[in-house]
């Protein structure tokens, strides 16, 4: 049931071979969000390679680790915890781990529904609110 707090421990975590999200702030656990919020970690070495979000401006913050983030088919740029990047409607962009631990972020959608593409990739797997999915995948 939609809330106005979401709990983390209640809400299902996407898993995919690059890393792990909790989409926090979506319309399948918040009433109609104009925005949403996904905690995305990206496993070291890994990323969400070249792709783009034909209807929705995004900003990625960087919570903890390090990475080199494209966008617009430019050129790579280093990014770090505390470092916010904004990546406009239809850009392609893509994040890459660099570092050795995971790299943490929120990925914020404007307006929200980008998240629903992710349903479709072909590594998506659901783990269920309160299991745990673990760092790496088997």
């Amino acid at each position: 049931m939609p809330s106005k707090l979401v709990d983390p421990k209640a809400i299902p975590t996407q898993t995919f071979d690059w890393g792990l999200i909790k989409p926090l702030v979506a319309k399948a656990n918040t009433d109609n969000p104009a925005m949403s919020m996904l905690h995305v970690v990206l496993l070291p070495g890994k990323g969400h390679t070249r792709h783009n979000h034909p209807d929705a401006d995004e900003i990625l913050y960087i919570l903890a680790g390090h990475g080199e983030q494209m966008v617009d088919d430019g050129k790579p740029f280093p990014v770090a915890a505390g470092q916010a990047v904004f990546i406009p409607t239809g850009a392609f962009h893509s994040t890459i781990n660099t570092g050795w631990e995971p790299l943490s972020l929120l990925a914020i959608y404007g307006p929200s529904g980008a998240e629903d593409a992710l349903r479709g990739l072909p590594d998506f797997k659901e783990v269920a609110p309160g299991k745990t999915a673990g760092l790496v995948r088997a």
